[in-house]
């Protein structure tokens, strides 16, 4: 051991005694505000009798207050025993240009001030003085602090490896990114959840993080590159630098499944936040239909596609995805406001409304809804009978008002303005229910863009900051509907070459036409996978930006079988010995659903031991998995298996895309099996 070496090891026990005592000095503190809380209590209780309304208001701040403090010590302590386990990552000694005086800055997930010295002594990752570990080399550096840019020099940059409280390896680089630890940390078997990335932030994920400023932030990035790991991070250094604007549950996050959402609920509870309320584009359709139709899920759209090559319900998807089908219905909009509205005389006891008037009032008070017009149109009636009869109407009254001029509406209900829609498109062709009411899923944003027209939009006044991932499986309708529900600031991302529904997706370029000002970024160097697996993936879909990471491994392994039974014997066999190979996590995918569970079937009657992911799965499980590849998006595996890889699995474009995705979700390992004429999108490929 060196001398360095043994100093940093005496530094960090230095910094994990001083940890315990702030510790203990916060268990005093939590048993001194319990003490004071039973005894405020306890007061109350015996005295709120003889107590006027100030002094009871007073004594419940009190035991609130008391409350608050206890929650927030015990959080605190929770975070100090986290330090205790891993303080810190990365020191940098910069010498600032002004004061010519050597700092040593340490850097870990959570800052640390000692309570009994008062002096910083770990620095969160989050602080704009952390920043200069992920933005510079050794040499001249600068960080942007409260009181303006603050220049000088790296004089040293280091990072460390520490685990349960001990160091497992320190090293000094002059690279901006640790190349070698880089290359430790992804050759890591994969964990039960997603974790931090906070000690490997490459320069240009730091600067994406720190954005402060993008209205809307478009992420780009390949297979790989840590995008989603970037956004929750993101997610977790706005919250800390407007502590004070924005709280963890005035977040939202669109994500693409509850299984996703599951994987990814480890990050932010490990950056020190709250885990942030999440949300399926489904559900937020629902709610903003008011529960008043059935429609088919994405999910559901998706294994149809794979399963049923229905030409005319790929037309229909298509049709209603793009920015001309949203100004066509704008047209009917207009079309229906002039032509739906029959004005007729209406009569309340002996007083006369006239046609010309309800007709007049309808058409200038074109700034509303349809729908929204009528009350108001109902109180310019009664306003009118009050002055020129002198006469109240009653409530009765008011209500056969209101009814009559709803019946002056030449349709009445969401649905029947829907399906006239495609009448006056002469096109009635498009509009197909699934068993008599349910709607194909093409169908739930236009109508839901049809009923904010017709009614108003439903707002989202609460969520200040909006995270959707998987930007490229929404279409074009989907968000221009998010842009009027959400008026906060955005995060999007994803991936345009892991489209799962080409028929309705979207590209960076397609969603910057619904957001103009958007800020568009790529990230395009691919870190999950070995140089070997990404290699072979860029043989089945080419990304030309793409650039591997040149972590060498195993070739992926293309296995051919007479038939099925011997294909299903070799899958057992590679499970056997997968348990053996200290890998934590093995993917089965499959093209389909249906397909999933015919195979989880089958081992299940093996009696291996493996769990089956389907729409309704909430959690992320462990070990062996059977799911269909469009629920392992966003999911990394230390090993994928991707059965069935034959050409009659695999032939269009919709399933390049899919294969394209299994092969990119493994780290380590990589299998794919057929029987019969592989995949024309594989076989040509040499390993």
């Amino acid at each position: 051991m060196n001398i360095t070496e043994q100093e940093e090891r005496i530094f960090i026990e230095l910094v994990k005694d001083k940890l315990r005592i702030n510790i203990e000095k916060i268990d005093e503190n939590i048993q001194s505000y319990a003490e004071q809380l039973r005894e405020n209590k306890e007061f109350f209780y015996e005295n709120k009798s003889e107590m006027d309304k100030f002094e009871s208001y007073g004594m419940r701040m009190a035991i609130a207050r008391g409350a608050i403090s206890g929650e927030n010590a015990v959080e605190l302590k929770k975070r100090l025993n986290k330090l205790l386990l891993s303080p810190f990552f990365g020191r940098i000694d910069f010498t600032e240009a002004k004061k010519q005086k050597v700092k040593q800055i340490y850097i870990g997930i959570q800052a640390f001030m000692d309570v009994v010295s008062r002096k910083n002594i770990i620095y969160d990752w989050r602080a704009p003085i952390s920043s200069m570990f992920y933005d510079f080399e050794l040499g001249k550096a600068w960080y942007r602090s409260p009181s303006g840019r603050i220049n000088g020099e790296i004089n040293l940059k280091r990072q460390y490896r520490i685990v349960n409280g001990n160091l497992e390896f320190m090293l000094d680089t002059a690279l901006n990114i640790h190349d070698e630890i880089l290359q430790k940390e992804l050759s890591l078997s994969s964990d039960e959840r997603m974790k931090n990335i906070v000690a490997t932030i490459q320069r240009d994920q730091n600067a994406i993080i720190r954005n402060e400023k993008a209205e809307a932030l478009i992420i780009q990035g390949v297979a790989g590159s840590g995008k989603t790991s970037v956004a929750l991070h993101r997610i977790a250094f706005l919250l800390y630098r407007f502590k004070e604007n924005i709280r963890a549950d005035e977040i939202l996050i669109i994500s693409p499944n509850k299984v996703f959402a599951d994987y990814i609920s480890g990050v932010l509870p490990e950056l020190g936040e709250e885990n942030i309320p999440e949300i399926g584009m489904d559900t937020l359709a629902e709610e903003l239909l008011d529960k008043k139709f059935k429609f088919q899920t994405f999910y559901q759209q998706v294994q149809k596609l794979l399963e049923d090559s229905d030409e005319d319900y790929r037309e229909r998807i298509s049709y209603k995805s793009n920015a001309a089908f949203l100004s066509k219905m704008n047209e009917y909009l207009v079309f229906v406001e002039n032509s739906f509205f029959n004005a007729e005389d209406i009569w309340i006891k002996k007083c006369f409304v006239p046609a010309w008037f309800i007709e007049e009032r309808f058409k200038s008070l074109h700034r509303l809804t349809i729908q929204n017009r009528i009350p108001q149109i109902v109180k310019d009636i009664e306003e009118n009978i009050k002055i020129f009869y002198l006469y109240d109407i009653s409530t009765e009254e008011r209500n056969v008002i209101r009814m009559r001029l709803k019946n002056m509406l030449k349709l009445r209900t969401l649905r029947d303005y829907y399906i006239s829609f495609y009448d006056w498109l002469e096109m009635p062709h498009l509009f197909k229910t699934i068993s008599g009411q349910k709607l194909e899923y093409s169908d739930v944003f236009p109508l839901i863009y049809m009923k904010s027209k017709l009614e108003g939009y439903k707002k989202y006044d609460k969520v200040k900051h909006l995270l959707i991932d998987e930007m490229q499986d929404y279409n074009f309708i989907q968000y221009t509907v998010i842009a009027n529900i959400f008026s906060c600031k955005k995060t999007i991302l994803g991936d345009y070459a892991q489209s799962v529904n080409p028929f309705s997706s979207s590209s960076a370029a397609d969603i910057r036409k619904v957001f103009p000002d958007a800020e568009y970024v790529k990230l395009t160097k691919s870190y999950r996978s070995t140089y070997e697996i990404m290699e072979f993936s860029q043989n089945i879909l080419p990304a030309k930006d793409m650039v591997a990471i040149k972590r060498r491994g195993e070739k992926p392994v293309i296995l051919s079988f007479e038939n099925v039974d011997k294909e299903i014997k070799k899958l057992c066999e590679l499970i056997d010995s997968f348990r053996n190979t200290g890998y934590q996590s093995l993917g089965i995918l499959c093209k389909t659903q249906k397909q999933a569970n015919n195979l989880y079937g089958i081992l299940i009657k093996k009696k291996i031991v493996a769990s089956l992911l389907n729409e309704d799965s909430a959690v992320y499980a462990h070990g062996v998995i059977v799911c269909p590849i469009n629920l392992a998006k966003g999911l990394e595996f230390d090993m994928v298996i991707v059965p069935e890889t034959t050409n009659a699995n695999y032939n269009q474009e919709l399933e390049r895309n899919l294969l394209y995705i299994a092969c990119t979700r493994t780290m380590h390992k990589l299998v794919l099996t057929y029987s019969g004429k592989i995949s024309t999108f594989v076989e040509n490929i040499v390993l």
